[in-house]
Order: C-alpha cells, then structure tokens, then sequence
C-alpha cells in the first residue's frame, strides 16, 4: 500500500466515524428532562471589568500591553505600556 493509499484509508475511517457519531441520538436536553433533575442553581453574574481602584482604560494590544489612559477616553487611540 502506497503513502497516498494509506492516507486516503484514515480519511475515508475518519469520515465513517464522524458519519456514524452524526446518527446517533443526542443526549437528553435541560427542557426534556424531569423537574428534579434540572440544575436549580443560578449561574453566576459576570465579574465587573472595572474597578474603582484601576480607573484605567485597561484595552488590551496585540502583544499584551495595556492602555494607561483614564477609563473612558474621548482619545481615538490608545497609549500602551
């Protein structure tokens, strides 16, 4: 069996697998299952991104440095650190 011939084997295994997974029933949703079983706890509040204490823009550069002006800027551009 030649490279090509292998690798065209893996693909067509990996396309029955997926294919295979693809018809099986999915697990049993939230809304389908019994009062009793649904999760009663609520997620929780996103965190707050700012704080009092860091009155900083805080936008984040491309290579991870962060804007040292104040939270709310009129500037259109930012200045990094």
């Amino acid at each position: 069996m030649s490279k090509m011939d292998a690798q065209r084997a893996m693909r067509e295994a990996r396309y029955e697998e997926r294919a295979a997974a693809a018809t099986r029933t999915p697990a049993p949703s939230a809304a389908t299952l019994p009062p009793a079983a649904r999760s009663t706890e609520e997620p929780d509040p996103p965190a707050e991104s700012e704080s009092p204490l860091d009155p900083l823009c805080g936008h984040r550069s491309i290579n991870g440095r962060s804007c040292t002006r104040e939270q709310g800027h009129s500037a259109r551009s930012h200045r990094y650190s």
